[in-house]
């Protein structure tokens, strides 16, 4: 459609013929509402005509861009024009509209004007205006100049048909670009999977290449020797003899290169086989603390881990009664297929081996074969059983209770204090807490405790659901992950109220402190443990809820704090026998105490060859008698060197101070 120009006067734009008045429009209404209201008020007449030129698009819109009107189909084309004089009636409907509003003013009947049929093939760049239509000389020369115009019209439609169709060819070369495009970009794909696969090949060829290096490092050195010592005699030429001199000397000087990268290499390598035999020095130095056991030995003494000598399970293994060398032990088989397991194993053994403390389980042996470490034998079995009266076992008294206590108290703060590191125990619970014959504690299950290097006493630690323990677990470090002494400290601290209540851990706490507050703690005093003190019980009860605090920093130090009132109450229990369940303990030393010579307390035990322990002196005299084969297998010893058992020297030493 044609739009108004707007410099042509309104005179102009409105001609009236034999009383019609010709009003060209365009296809903006907004536009052409002036100029039409203008006709319909100065001008007297009947009939107003509108002119609308309709000039048909050059460029289709579609899906994807505009396209020339040459390159559609027939019937898309033929589509797009009914939808273009749809759009063309719809504004002359709306002209229409306008003339009948403004007649209600005047009264001026108004007609819907027909497009020229020689006007709506063409494109027109400018509005064709009627000017005159009577029969006089002026309406003759409007109907020329309106002739005029429309030759201009076409001529222009002409030139833009040549336009579009010069067009139309640019994008056919712009199409045959892009072909092209497309298969060089295919071209190349297969250039650069081939270079990828030459690529892989070559760095396959690389590392042959590494490998082969390596086989002939010796060869090549030797060879390239020789090659000088040859260069330098088949030059007899001086002039070439300084040359290749200059030459051999550059090789020789990169070979020496070469030479040095390879010591620094070797030295590298002997750096860490020294460091690797240390450790492995270490471990054995470790180990000739223990007793080593055999896979065989272990089999025997568990009956082949028959299920009816099981005396314990836990999450990293079973545990077993048996007889080793004459001695009542138990064994703790861990999984040797579990990497858990050996560090578990290697953590026990390297913390066992090196401390000593009554209240801490004695570790006798390991055998590494099979990835068992062998205790000393406890006949009560563990805390959380006794608790429980498992077996109809009978129940603890309070007296045995508050030394139970003090006893684990004690080990804990040996644990915290201990040099050069800080141990943090970390899985601290009654089921860890054995009992010996004579209901003193020992505390067991090193195998998640930590060293603790931080001058702050505080360890990263982020195993946060070691099994069988979440109820025991400091708060603090299942938010924070930092495990530290003042951990042990909150699992201690749930220890002691279940031995003033009897209860299971569960909801303890809040237990406690409610009745507290009502002063009513007797309601949930266990009453299997006999008449317990009031003011004793209830200041075990304040202690342990201060130990179970939420706010590490609010917990009461062990060593200053909480042993200064165990300890007394502990004292005022009097002697541990007047109070234990059952008939009186016998005194007897362990049978591993026993020298299998002399058939007494060992005061200073060696291990032989053959793996049992002696009184030194027993069996030196063995030895120098004559005698080169074991006291105990009679099969020839392997050698006649003794190592110090210091582990059992040192249980040994605080069995005989207690008695």
């Amino acid at each position: 459609m044609a739009t108004i120009d707007a410099e042509i006067s309104e005179e102009s734009m409105s001609l009236a013929i034999d009383d019609i008045v010709y009003v060209a429009v365009g296809k903006d209404v907004g536009e052409s509402k002036s100029t039409l209201l203008w006709a319909l008020q100065n001008f007297s007449i009947k009939k107003v005509c509108l002119v609308h030129v309709h000039q048909p698009a050059k460029m289709i819109p579609l899906i994807g861009g505009n396209f020339p009107a040459s390159r559609l189909e027939q019937h898309e084309l033929r589509e797009f024009r009914e939808l273009e004089r749809k759009i063309m009636h719809k504004v002359l409907d709306d002209y229409l509209l306008l003339c009948h509003r403004a007649a209600g003013n005047d009264g001026s009947p108004v007609q819907k004007g027909q497009i020229c049929p020689t006007v709506c093939t063409f494109f027109l760049s400018n509005l064709v205006y009627l000017q005159g239509a009577s029969h006089t000389h002026r309406e003759q020369n409007s109907v020329e100049q309106l002739y005029k115009q429309l030759d201009r019209a076409m001529e222009e439609a002409e030139k833009f048909k040549r336009e579009a169709f010069e067009e139309s060819l640019i994008r056919g070369e712009a199409e045959k670009t892009s072909i092209k495009a497309l298969r060089k970009a295919k071209v190349l794909g297969s250039l650069y999977a081939e270079e990828l696969r030459h690529r892989k090949e070559t760095e396959e060829a690389l590392v042959k290449e590494k490998q082969e290096h390596g086989r002939t490092k010796d060869q090549r050195d030797e060879t390239h020797l020789v090659a000088i010592d040859q260069r330098l005699l088949w030059e007899t030429d001086r002039s070439k003899f300084d040359n290749k001199i200059k030459e051999l000397g550059d090789e020789v000087l990169a070979y020496a290169e070469q030479c040095k990268e390879y010591e620094e290499e070797r030295d590298e390598l002997v750096k860490e086989l020294s460091k690797k035999q240390a450790e492995d020095a270490s471990s054995m130095h470790i180990h000739q603390l223990l007793s080593i056991f055999s896979l065989s030995e272990i089999e025997e003494a568990s009956r082949n881990f028959d299920p009816s000598v099981k005396i314990g399970e836990g999450g990293y293994g079973n545990i077993y009664k048996g007889f080793l060398r004459h001695t009542p032990v138990a064994i703790k088989m861990l999984n040797p297929e579990s990497m858990q397991g050996h560090a578990v194993f290697k953590q026990e053994v390297d913390v066992l081996s090196k401390l000593r403390h009554p209240h801490l389980v004695t570790l006798i042996g390991a055998c590494s074969e099979a990835c068992a470490l062998i205790y000393e034998y406890l006949p009560n079995g563990n805390l959380e059983d006794r608790l429980n009266c498992e077996g109809n076992t009978p129940p603890l008294s309070w007296q045995v209770r508050i030394r139970i206590a003090t006893e684990l108290c004690s080990a804990l703060i040996f644990l915290h204090s201990s040099t050069p590191t800080s141990i943090v125990h970390g899985d601290l619970k009654p089921g860890n807490v054995l009992l010996d014959a004579n209901l003193s504690c020992k505390l067991s299950e090193f195998g998640i405790c930590l060293a603790d290097h931080n001058t702050r006493n505080i360890t990263q630690y982020h195993k946060t659901d070691p099994e069988g323990t979440f109820l025991y677990l400091d708060p603090h470090f299942l938010t924070t992950g930092e495990l530290s002494p003042k951990s042990d400290t909150y699992a201690f601290g749930i220890i002691l109220l279940q031995l003033l209540t009897g209860r299971p851990e569960f909801g303890l706490v809040k237990e406690i402190r409610d009745v507290i507050d009502e002063e009513n703690l007797t309601s949930l005093i266990d009453p299997l443990a006999g008449d317990w003190p009031f003011v004793q019980a209830m200041q075990l009860a304040r202690l342990a809820l201060k130990c179970c605090q939420m706010e590490r920093s609010s917990r009461p130090d062990l060593a200053s704090e909480v042993w200064s009132v165990l300890e007394p109450m502990r004292d005022s229990c009097g002697p541990l026998s007047r109070f234990q369940f059952g008939s009186l303990q016998c005194q007897t030393p362990p049978p591993y105490f026993i020298c299998p010579i002399l058939q007494e307390v060992m005061q200073d035990p060696h291990i032989a060859a053959d793996g049992f322990t002696y009184e030194a002196e027993a069996l030196r005299g063995w030895l120098e008698s004559g005698h080169d084969t074991s006291p105990m297998t009679n099969l020839e010893l392997e050698r006649f060197e003794l190592i110090p058992n210091h582990a059992l020297r040192s249980v040994i030493q605080e069995w005989l101070q207690q008695h």
